[in-house]
């Protein structure tokens, strides 16, 4: 359907109007933890607080999958495309999703109607990395709650779409912003930060989703002094890991990076937050010999009071990139006759890791791509074994001093894995990785940091390592190993997973096609062109008694701005900016 015009007052009145048929939306801390239970709505990121992308709905499945049709198409409108990488969350009959350029859309599930808009009053001078791009809300009480590109926290009424409170998370000056979906854990609204090629320094946040009143900030860079507030009084909580300098030389670790621009996930067995850090800064990795802690680690937070309880570091000394942000899910599986509490992760850096998630041990790694240059494997203890060969070389040690040596470096900075979310089924016990296989050559310069101000101390140009596909959907058994199946795309995957109990895997492709696939055996068994790329993840509920599926499509994100030659290959996609929503055809 397309959007309602007129001005902002305007379209809260029909908001009023349009919703009087619908109930209140009122999400709880249960409703919540219970999400990937309670297939009538989908209330969490990840439709779960693990982020496993499961659903036990199966109306739809691999024998009738071939007789879905779309039913209603919503337009976000106007010039504001670019990347859509939303999920939408569903509740009571409506639809919260968001849009690029900071927007919340609330759209009847029924007809595709929008029913508000909320525009968010972006500055001049916004600095995000990766497009324009907004990940999602959450949903807590009557509250729909999301970040916007200027690093605000704002929550808006879930009926009217007017702001019910609105908080200053950090400076749009210094580079932060937040594109990530934010989390409610016990009513505390948990949110990260963007920002990591401007020298920013890493942090992950808890405030009152209620009031906004914050609870507690933890730094996510080494010697940084974390804060918890206590009848409304700071109060110091610690300081991240070491002291300052102890993995950082000088005062790097004073704008050392570690942004948490991904948010994360909630594991309700140990109550811990999962949060992923990414790059250091700079990228050259000679101005700052050691492991850098922070940086490129998965953290496991208290969301009581935001001390971390472990770390994971998946790249110490990052010298390429490759951030260590991705999502860490949480699953069980058996072994040995008892039940091993895990979690895994696909990495940038081309490795996927299985973690003890009761206290952060390695239990396994295995690479998920099909080559990896810098380094040779992993340790006994997951930490990489490199190969020095393929770390960019040191400027000082150049003719001129201005660029070091060049080194063809795999996976790409953008990721064996990069911010799209994998799936894992209950019923498969796979894992659903989307995946690139792609090169770079990379080389360091000297930088200096300036507030605001750019500070990479590196360049470096993305190459495809073949020429008929770039992108592989793959089916990876994390007791194992291995790969169970493959599909290869021809340009790169950058949207998220579904998997669901009727055998089948949903996930779309920049060149437009949300396509289904065999679970088991990676069978192609529909797909449907929406008109744009898409980068979105896909989800499924349940209402008046038939399966629903729908997904964003809108061409964009940091392939395009970033590819470099990969780039040339999907330069004729169209963005676009919508939500498809499909169902079967009532028998």
């Amino acid at each position: 359907m397309k959007k309602f015009s007129g001005s902002f007052a305007v379209t809260a009145l029909v908001a009023a109007m349009s919703v009087s048929g619908l109930s209140q939306a009122n999400v709880t801390d249960k409703d919540i933890l219970d999400d990937q239970k309670t297939v009538e709505d989908v209330v969490s990121n990840g439709m779960g607080p693990r982020g496993q992308r499961y659903s036990p709905l199966d109306m739809i499945n691999t024998a009738t999958v071939k007789d879905m049709r779309p039913v209603w198409s919503f337009s976000f409108g106007g010039e504001k495309q670019r990347g859509q990488e939303s999920q939408p969350m569903v509740k009571d009959g409506v639809m919260y999703v968001t849009a690029s350029y900071s927007r919340v859309f609330a759209v009847d599930t029924k007809t595709g109607d929008e029913l508000w808009e909320y525009n968010a009053r972006l500055p001049d001078g916004i600095m995000p990395c990766c497009d324009v791009i907004n990940r999602g809300v959450a949903l807590y009480e009557d509250l729909v709650i999301f970040g916007t590109l200027d690093a605000k926290i704002v929550a808006l009424d879930a009926k009217t779409g007017k702001v019910k409170w609105k908080k200053t998370v950090a400076d749009y000056k210094e580079g932060y912003s937040i594109t990530a979906a934010p989390m409610v854990v016990d009513g505390k609204l948990i949110t990260g930060v963007s920002g990591g090629e401007f020298g920013i320094v890493g942090k992950v946040e808890a405030y009152d989703a209620k009031t906004g009143k914050i609870l507690w900030t933890r730094p996510t860079v080494e010697g940084h002094m974390g804060y918890i507030w206590k009848d409304g009084k700071k109060v110091e909580n610690g300081i991240s890991g070491g002291q300052p300098g102890q993995t950082w030389p000088g005062d790097l670790w004073k704008s050392g990076g570690a942004a948490t621009w991904l948010g994360g996930t909630y594991d309700p067995d140990t109550n811990s937050l999962f949060i992923g850090t990414g790059n250091p800064a700079p990228w050259n990795s000679h101005m700052r010999p050691g492991d850098n802690l922070f940086s490129s680690s998965r953290l496991a937070i208290d969301p009581d009071t935001g001390k971390i309880k472990w770390h994971f570091q998946t790249t110490p000394h990052d010298g390429w990139d490759y951030d260590g942000v991705n999502e860490l899910i949480s699953f069980d599986y058996q072994e040995g006759g008892k039940t091993v509490k895990a979690a895994a992760t696909a990495d940038r850096n081309g490795f996927m890791y299985v973690l003890n998630r009761t206290n952060g041990d390695f239990i396994r790694g295995f690479p998920f791509v099909d080559e990896i240059t810098w380094a040779k494997g992993l340790d006994k203890k997951g930490r990489p074994i490199y190969n020095d060969t393929f770390r960019p070389g040191n400027p000082s040690a150049g003719e001129d001093g201005n660029k070091g040596s060049v080194v063809r470096a795999v996976p790409a900075f953008l990721g064996g894995k990069n911010w799209m979310p994998m799936a894992y089924s209950q019923q498969t016990e796979l894992f659903y990785v989307p995946s690139n296989e792609w090169a770079m050559d990379i080389w360091n310069e000297p930088t200096a940091y300036k507030k605001g101000a750019a500070y990479l101390g590196a360049g470096f140009t993305i190459k495809p390592t073949n020429e008929e596909h770039i992108g592989v959907l793959r089916a990876m058994d994390p007791k194992t190993g291995k790969e169970v199946w493959r599909y290869k795309n021809y340009s790169p995957l950058w949207g998220g997973a579904l998997t669901t109990a009727g055998n089948l895997v949903f996930i779309g492709t920049p060149e437009g096609y949300l396509k289904g696939f065999d679970a088991k055996t990676g069978e192609l068994k529909y797909e449907f062109n929406t008109g744009s790329g898409i980068v979105g993840s896909p989800i499924t509920w349940k209402q008046d008694g038939e399966q629903f599926i729908s997904v964003v499509s809108g061409w964009g994100g940091a392939v395009p701005l970033w590819g470099g030659e990969v780039a040339k290959r999907v330069k004729h996609l169209n963005q676009g900016g919508s939500v498809w929503t499909f169902k079967l055809p009532k028998s």
